[in-house]
């Protein structure tokens, strides 16, 4: 593995999103004076907030899964996510509500989701999601280690044993025609492969190969910390800071000053000169070229994920109350994918994620009252050509409008919406193509072939985040943060639990 050369002693993260907390918290660890410049008053990226009325919002992630990976960041420092974070199991994981009137209840506990699926599509079909949760779990233990969570320096590095075994169990096919060897029916099926959205590929075409996003949050385990989202970061940063990492909040960094081949001083707005040894930037893409003067050299354009319209509302607190978590199905689930990849249009039988955060933490709303949060996948900048300045207050009402039909009747008697982020907003935080989603993940931006995080002609600086390897997600941004830390160290000899026994026989 290629690894930064000469002196690694002073090291400036620029981003204090998932992945730079993650490369400090394992740089601090391993001996390095670390530095965080972070333009926003806050700790956590694209898991931003918001606080209006008396509701706290959480206006990034709100499905966290793996939390031995959080641990992990924890541990480099000798800390621990337990002593630092209350964080909640949510179950069920989701329930998921179609448009026939049907709904499941997902949990991660393999008999109590066997005997729901055995309510929802009988005793055929519950067989089939045993033999399906075996083979997830068989992905994701051959692709950790190897894949997930190891830095490439070619597409050669990929050629291992490991690589085999992938292939075998069908991981270089497609997601929707692995999860059909397992489940017939197709409401059924949307349970396990809905999460290509994530990926920003539709089912029918994205690799196998993840699937281990299901195996997250359908097998792993779906959790809340109580705070909100918001907590985490806050933990991470505090765990860093403890440890010796310095932040500077409220400070943008707009040149790298370099010297030769290396970079030997970050500069801010504000005109601080801060000199270092290494830099990890987790900066979105666009700005990251700006910052290194570069442009992606790629026979192919880089093809950005589908976005979303984000809508955040407060309503009475509603009763009886709703899952943590519940998927809206559409009727014309697969037409969702043409819409809004091929399309570039809105989904026209909306699918819709409703998050009730104050489920797990009811202080994130005033007294009497729930919040909650919407979510509609939306073509990205590129392939749509929607004018959201007079598309959003529309939408806006016809999101509403499909909850209230859908889920929570009378929603609308008291309800407000106190906040909408559609893909221009993103657009404006600087997201490329305005999607929170970074980098699609198609064959030719996956593993060896996705933005490296080592950048050529230049010695000294590292990438860490969405768009650079693994990918997108908290647990993958964070693991992209160890992988930065690694680039610049080296890999230590005991760099934490790990988090697959591979000499354990699969299944």
């Amino acid at each position: 593995m290629r690894t930064v050369g000469g002196r690694t002693d002073r090291v400036v993260v620029v981003g204090a999103g998932f992945a730079g907390l993650a490369a400090a918290l394992h740089l601090a660890g391993r001996g390095r004076d670390v530095t965080v410049v972070e333009r926003e008053p806050w700790p956590g990226g694209r898991a931003g907030r918001r606080d209006i009325g008396g509701y706290l919002i959480d206006t990034g992630p709100t499905v966290l899964t793996m939390p031995d990976l959080i641990d992990e960041a924890f541990a480099a420092v000798g800390d621990s996510l337990s002593l630092r974070l209350d964080l909640l199991p949510v179950d069920p994981a989701y329930r998921a509500m179609f448009a026939d009137g049907a709904a499941i209840d997902v949990h991660t506990d393999a008999e109590r989701m066997a005997a729901s699926v055995r309510e929802f599509a009988g005793p055929q079909e519950a067989a089939g999601y045993r033999a399906l949760r075996d083979w997830l779990d068989r992905l994701y233990r051959i692709e950790f280690e190897g894949f997930i969570a190891a830095n490439f320096d070619s597409p050669l590095s990929m050629l291992t044993p490991q690589l085999a075994r992938l292939a075998g169990i069908g991981g270089f096919r497609r997601w929707e025609t692995m999860v059909k060897r397992y489940i017939s029916d197709p409401r059924l099926r949307r349970v396990f492969t809905f999460q290509a959205l994530y990926a920003g590929v539709a089912p029918q075409d994205a690799l196998a190969v993840y699937a281990v996003i299901a195996y997250m949050d359908t097998v792993s385990g779906v959790f809340f910390p109580r705070g909100g989202v918001r907590a985490l970061p806050d933990a991470l940063a505090a765990a860093a800071q403890d440890a010796g990492v310095q932040f500077r909040y409220g400070s943008t960094v707009t040149s790298l000053q370099r010297n030769g081949d290396r970079v030997e001083a970050v500069i801010t707005a504000e005109g601080d000169r801060i000199a270092c040894d290494a830099v990890v930037l987790t900066t979105e893409l666009p700005l990251t070229y700006e910052l290194l003067g570069r442009r992606p050299r790629r026979p192919l354009k880089l093809r950005a994920a589908p976005s979303a319209v984000v809508m955040h509302v407060g309503c009475r607190a509603i009763e009886p109350p709703p899952a943590h978590h519940t998927i809206l199905f559409g009727d014309a689930w697969d037409q969702t994918f043409t819409d809004i990849i091929r399309d570039g249009q809105l989904m026209r039988d909306p699918s819709l994620l409703v998050t009730r955060p104050t489920a797990g933490d009811p202080s994130l709303a005033p007294a009497g009252r729930d919040l909650l949060y919407v979510l509609a996948p939306a073509p990205n900048l590129d392939s749509g050509r929607i004018d959201w300045s007079n598309t959003t207050g529309p939408y806006t009402q016809t999101m509403l409008e499909a909850v209230e039909q859908r889920l929570l009747p009378g929603l609308r008697d008291g309800a407000e919406v106190l906040h909408v982020d559609t893909p221009a907003d993103w657009a404006r935080a600087g997201m490329a193509a305005g999607t929170p989603f970074a980098l699609a993940h198609t064959f030719s931006q996956t593993g060896p072939f996705r933005p490296a995080n080592l950048i050529r002609g230049i010695d000294n600086v590292v990438l860490a985040g969405s768009s650079t390897t693994p990918g997108v997600g908290v647990p993958t941004t964070l693991i992209s943060g160890r992988l930065a830390a690694d680039r610049i160290t080296g890999v230590p000899e005991r760099s934490g639990a790990r988090h697959v026994d591979l000499k354990a026989p699969l299944p």
